[in-house]
C-alpha cells in the first residue's frame, strides 16, 4: 500500500491573497491564452464535450466569444462532420466553396437552395467554372414559373474582384456598389471564392473570434479510443476540426496511449488534446505519446460520481497543480476539466497552473445548450448528464445506430455519472461575459495582466469550513 502523505485540496478549500495592484481598468486586463501547443484563445474557456452541452450552435457561439467548443462523439461520424461542417460555414472572410447553379438550371431550383440554405444571391456559372450571372432576391421576385432557365432571369452584370483581395478592398467595393456579396475570380474568369458583407459584418461584430488560418470559426471534435476511430478522426480532420480531445474517463491507461500514438503516427500536424488524468506521471505519460494539451481531472465534474463509484480521484487543484507542475517546463498546456461552479474557481484553477478551463453544467443550462428545456415547479431547468450515465450510453447508442440495450446490459451497467436538472440560464454569450469578467476581477486583486501573470503571482491560503461560510451570503435573506 502507498499512502501520499500532501492533503489534496479542491477550489473551495482556498483563497487568493489579495496584493498590491496598479491595475487601472480590469476589462484591459488580457485572457489570451494557449489551448494547445499550436492553438491560441482570447478567453480560456471551453465547452465540454457532452451531448448536452456542446454541438454546432454552442461551438459557434464559444468561438465568436473567443472561447472553443468540442463537439461530443456520441453520435455516427457523418453527424459529427456534419457538425463540425456547419460551424465552419458559418463565417469566413472568403467562402471558398461558394453555393453555385449553370445557366441551365431552373428557377425551381434555386428556390429549393434558398428554402434548404437560406441563402439569398445564388451565382450562375456557364456550366464549367467561369462566373457568368447571379440570382438575386430581386430576379425571383414574382416569377413563378419555375422551369424558366436561369440564363432568362439571372443579372448579367456581376461585380466582382481578384483573388488576392483584401478585407478592407473588399468593404470599399461592397459599399460602393451598395451590393453584400462579392464573387472573387481569376484572370480567366473563374470563380474562386466569394466575400459577403454579411461575414464583414461578422468580423466587427466578434473581434475576438477564435478563427482558424482561412477566417473560419474554430472547433475541436471529441472521439473515443478504439482503433475503429482512426476514421473517425481523419474524417473529422478533413471536415476541418481544428483539435481532436481523445475522450475517456481514466487516460492514464494503455488505450488513450495506444490510440494517441496512432493519431500522431497517421495525422502528424493534428492538435491533439489527451485526457483525463489527475497525476504528474499521466500527465508524462500522455505528453510522451505526443499530445499538445492534457486535460486534468477525474470525478470533480457536478453530474461525475467516479469518486463515489470507484473510490478514485484527486481533488481538482491539487491534480492541476501536480500536472501543471510536469507540462508547464515542456510547454504543454493544461485544460482544467469539471467542478466550475464560478467565475472564482475559474480564476483558481489558472493560478493552479491551468491554461483554460472546459466548462459542462454552467454551458448546459444555456439557450444554445443541445438539452432539453423542462419547468418544474414554476422555474426553468435544462437537462444536463455525465457521459458515463446509463441515459447517456442508451442515447449513444440510439444514436449511432447499434441494437437497444437490453435489460441484462442495462443491470449490469455501472454508471459513473448522472443526469440532472440544471438551472436555465439564459444565453451562452451573457454567461461567458460573467465568468470572464470575473476572471478579470480576480486577476485584478493579484496585479496580474495576463494568464501567465496570475499563474506566476498568485499565492493561495487555505481556508476552514467556518471561512468557506463566510465568503458566501449569510445571515440575510438572498433576494
Amino acid at each position: 500500500m502507498k499512502v501520499l502523505p500532501d492533503v489534496a485540496l479542491t477550489y473551495d478549500d482556498v483563497l487568493l491573497v489579495p496584493q498590491y495592484s496598479d491595475v487601472a481598468s480590469r476589462r484591459k486586463l488580457s485572457t489570451q491564452t494557449r489551448l494547445t501547443r499550436g492553438m491560441n484563445l482570447q478567453i480560456p474557456i471551453i465547452s465540454a464535450n457532452m451531448d448536452t452541452v456542446t454541438e454546432a450552435e454552442m461551438a459557434i457561439t464559444m468561438a465568436r466569444e473567443g472561447g472553443i467548443g468540442i463537439i461530443h462523439r456520441f453520435m455516427t461520424i457523418d453527424e459529427q462532420v456534419w457538425q463540425i461542417q456547419r460551424v465552419k460555414k458559418t463565417e469566413s472572410f472568403i467562402v471558398e466553396n461558394p453555393i453555385t447553379l449553370t445557366v441551365s438550371h431552373t428557377v425551381g431550383d434555386v428556390k429549393k437552395i434558398v428554402e434548404e440554405t437560406y441563402t439569398g444571391g445564388i451565382l450562375v456559372l456557364d456550366g464549367g467554372e467561369r462566373l457568368v450571372g447571379i440570382i438575386t432576391t430581386r430576379d425571383l421576385l414574382f416569377e413563378e414559373d419555375d422551369h424558366k432557365p436561369l440564363s432568362e432571369i439571372m443579372t448579367r452584370d456581376v461585380v466582382t474582384a481578384p483573388p488576392d483581395t483584401t478585407l478592407e478592398q473588399a468593404e470599399k467595393i461592397l459599399h460602393e456598389h451598395r451590393i453584400e456579396k462579392l464573387p472573387l475570380v481569376d484572370a480567366n474568369g473563374k470563380l474562386v471564392g466569394l466575400i459577403t458583407m454579411k461575414d464583414i459584418m461578422k468580423i466587427a461584430e466578434f473581434p475576438k473570434a477564435t478563427k482558424d488560418a482561412r477566417g473560419r470559426l474554430a472547433v475541436g471534435a471529441a472521439v473515443g479510443v478504439k482503433s475503429t476511430e482512426l476514421k473517425r478522426v481523419e474524417r473529422l480532420l478533413e471536415a476541418g476540426a481544428d483539435c481532436i480531445v481523445v475522450d475517456i474517463a481514466h487516460g492514464d491507461s494503455k488505450l488513450e496511449m495506444d490510440i494517441i500514438k496512432a493519431i500522431r503516427k497517421n495525422f502528424t500536424h493534428a492538435q491533439i488534446v489527451g485526457g483525463n488524468v489527475a497525476t504528474a506521471d499521466g500527465t508524462q505519460r500522455l505528453i510522451d505519446a505526443g499530445v499538445d494539451a492534457v486535460k486534468v481531472g477525474v470525478g470533480p465534474g457536478s453530474i461525475c460520481i467516479t469518486r463515489v463509484v470507484a473510490g478514485a480521484g484527486i481533488p481538482q487543484l491539487t491534480a492541476i497543480m501536480n500536472c501543471a507542475a510536469v507540462a508547464r517546463p515542456q510547454n504543454i498546456p493544461i485544460i482544467a476539466d469539471g467542478g466550475i461552479r464560478a467565475s472564482g474557481d475559474v480564476v483558481k484553477a489558472l493560478a493552479g497552473g491551468a491554461s483554460s478551463v472546459m466548462i459542462g453544467s454552467l454551458l448546459a443550462g444555456t439557450d444554445e445548450s443541445p438539452g432539453l428545456l423542462m419547468t418544474r415547479k414554476g422555474h426553468r431547468y435544462k437537462v444536463s448528464r455525465g457521459m458515463a450515465s446509463l441515459q447517456a450510453n442508451v442515447a449513444r447508442k440510439a444514436r449511432e445506430g447499434e441494437a437497444e440495450i437490453t435489460q441484462e446490459e442495462i443491470e449490469d451497467y455501472v454508471s459513473e455519472g448522472v443526469e440532472a436538472a440544471v438551472p436555465y440560464r439564459g444565453s451562452a454569450r451573457e454567461m461567458l461575459g460573467q465568468l470572464v469578467g470575473g476572471l478579470q476581477s480576480g486577476m485584478s486583486y493579484t496585479n496580474a495582466h495576463s494568464v501567465d501573470e496570475l499563474y506566476e503571482k498568485a499565492v493561495f491560503i487555505r481556508m476552514t469550513e467556518v471561512g468557506l461560510a463566510e465568503s458566501k451570503p449569510h445571515d440575510v435573506d438572498v433576494m
